[in-house]
């Protein structure tokens, strides 16, 4: 029988030094992930760990306003309270009671509410962009209480006036830009800078008590004050809407300049748009038209052939013309203004009854070049200067390229393309004695402080002499007279000069002229000129002279501007100007 085995345990200082070296490898690798972990990767892992909690919030910048020329605002910036919610945080047995709350908060539909609960995959879902801070109060503490709906602050832009000056103003976005309008103009000295915290939060998205924050602070948006007067333009936009109106027009515009600073006092259009409800209009109606629609001026432009023939010599207010109702220009027969027999009419009545014949026969005593040259010290073929959205040049062609026909009707304003605004500032330039003043309709800003800070004085262009412009004055005085066109642009106690316009339209959709526009423009008082006022109605469907259809709009709104601005009546006469030979 053999003897049982016996188990040999080896050297157990061998076993131990062994047990020793595998221990002394694990805490080696232990230690080095550790020195790796709080020593190499330490800044690592903090950072992404502060990744995780820090969150950065935006701190919007309040948006500066838009006043008018005495402070008024008509566009301000209000505090509003986004409401939104968070579907994960909605079981399916409340999302009925939340969003029947909401839709009966918010007035909107249950059903458009409801489709952004069932989102359970996302933790944001906007509901109201902008309510009032007691709309979200209420929300906030309604009974019983509405589970992973929150708000927070944020602006809206709102416009007291509706659509006071809308096209002038423009609007901004959802986003809080400027889209159009001064809105956009002025956008980046409007908005401001927005600022930025960070806080650090836990994983409900709460704010962990006690814990650090950095804060940037937002920079407000600067102010924009206007040259615009809020109640003259109340008066001009609805003389202009309510004759657009009852002519069954297209469009209108109505301008009010004041002469001595070439300030625009009040800039309206037909129709005007709603601020408040932009969103619902058309594109098109987006637009400011004083400044981007061009048309043909037609008679208004009588005033730049008279300046020209005054100032060349050729022509004095006496000079004595036999017009007859038609002449031959190249292939074209041009007819008068009206029919009539062969009439001898002195310059003066030549402007001041709007003959287009008697107009082309001055212009033939100055030449193409010098009626072009004359044309392009008025402004036409560039821009007028606001630096307004959209604004246009109008089109004046190269004297060079001037058809037959085209050197008589460029005369009474057909052939030549302009603004209303560029139509207004050539009235300015006479009523300030042959000087143009650039247009302005920014009467300065606020510095960061909230300081005022004018804008710089428009540039000053002498035009014509003090002379011819002091005659041109006196022949649109006659053309007010009751032997003018514009008899019904005369204001009792005041001395007032002017001109009509009524010029075929080019439409693109007939593709050729079918239509009208009607025109006046003037200033008064004449014999010391204080403001100018334009009115244009387009393609007016119940009469169509300017004289019928833009005079009254004229005098309406120089009525009211005379009466706001307290400018009393100068108590002179006009002096007695002949109209016909031997008068």
């Amino acid at each position: 029988m053999r003897p049982p085995a016996v188990l040999r345990l080896g050297n157990p200082g061998r076993r131990i030094n062994i047990g020793l070296i595998v221990m002394i490898f694990v805490l080696s690798v232990f230690a080095g992930r550790l020195v790796q972990l709080q020593g190499l990767d330490s800044k690592l892992y903090v950072a992404q760990a502060a990744k995780q909690r820090v969150q950065a919030e935006k701190l919007t910048a309040r948006r500066g306003s838009i006043t008018d020329v005495n402070g008024h605002e008509l566009a301000l910036t209000l505090k509003a309270r986004e409401i939104f919610v968070d579907p994960s945080e909605i079981t399916p047995a409340k999302r009925d009671q939340v969003a029947t709350a909401l839709a009966a908060e918010l007035n909107q539909p249950k059903e458009q509410i409801a489709a952004k609960l069932v989102n359970s995959a996302s933790r944001y879902q906007q509901v109201a962009a902008a309510v009032e801070p007691s709309v979200a109060q209420r929300i906030m503490d309604h009974e019983p209480r509405l589970v992973g709906v929150g708000s927070k602050d944020v602006y809206r832009r709102d416009y007291p006036g509706g659509d006071l000056a809308g096209t002038l103003l423009g609007f901004v976005g959802a986003d809080g830009t400027g889209l159009s309008g001064l809105e956009s103009t002025y956008d980046e000295l409007l908005a401001g800078r927005d600022g930025e915290q960070f806080v650090e939060t836990g994983r409900g998205g709460q704010r962990i008590p006690m814990t650090r924050s950095t804060l940037k602070a937002p920079v407000e948006g600067r102010d924009v004050r206007l040259t615009v007067d809020r109640d003259i333009q109340w008066a001009a936009q609805k003389a202009i809407t309510d004759q657009v109106a009852a002519t069954g027009a297209r469009t209108g515009s109505a301008i009010v300049i004041d002469v001595p600073t070439g300030q625009v006092v009040a800039m309206a259009n037909a129709p005007e748009l709603d601020l408040k409800n932009w969103a619902k209009a058309a594109p098109e109606d987006w637009v400011n038209r004083s400044v981007t629609d061009v048309f043909e001026p037609g008679s208004t432009n009588k005033v730049i052939t008279a300046a020209a023939a005054l100032e060349s010599g050729a022509v004095r207010p006496e000079t004595v013309f036999k017009v007859n109702d038609s002449i031959t220009c190249a292939d074209r027969v041009l007819r008068d203004s009206h029919p009539h027999p062969m009439e001898r009419l002195t310059f003066s009545g030549v402007v001041a009854t709007s003959s287009n014949v008697g107009t082309i026969l001055a212009s033939q005593k100055v030449g193409d070049q010098k009626l072009h040259e004359m044309l392009q010290r008025f402004g036409f073929g560039v821009k007028p200067g606001t630096g307004l959205l959209g604004e246009e040049a109008g089109l004046l062609p190269d004297w060079k390229k001037w058809s037959g026909s085209q050197r008589c009707t460029i005369a009474y304003g057909q052939g030549v393309s302009v603004t209303a605004l560029q139509t207004a500032s050539v009235y300015q330039t006479i009523a300030n004695g042959g000087t143009r003043v650039t247009p302005q309709v920014v009467a300065g800003t606020t510095t960061e402080k909230g300081a005022f800070v004018p804008s710089a004085p428009a540039k000053r262009t002498r035009v014509v002499s003090e002379r011819t412009a002091e005659e041109v004055t006196g022949m649109l005085e006659a053309a007010v007279s009751a032997e003018g066109t514009g008899n019904l642009a005369a204001i009792d106690g005041y001395r007032v000069a002017g001109k009509t316009g009524t010029a075929m339209r080019y439409d693109v959709k007939c593709q050729g002229y079918c239509g009208y526009t009607s025109t006046f423009v003037g200033f008064a008082p004449a014999d010391q000129p204080r403001l100018v006022v334009l009115a244009v109605v387009q393609d007016p469907h119940k009469g169509y002279y300017g004289g019928e259809i833009a005079a009254p709009v004229f005098k309406k709104v120089m009525t009211f501007a005379l009466k706001s601005k307290k400018i009393p009546p100068t108590g002179t006469t006009a002096s007695s100007v002949p109209i016909r030979a031997g008068e």
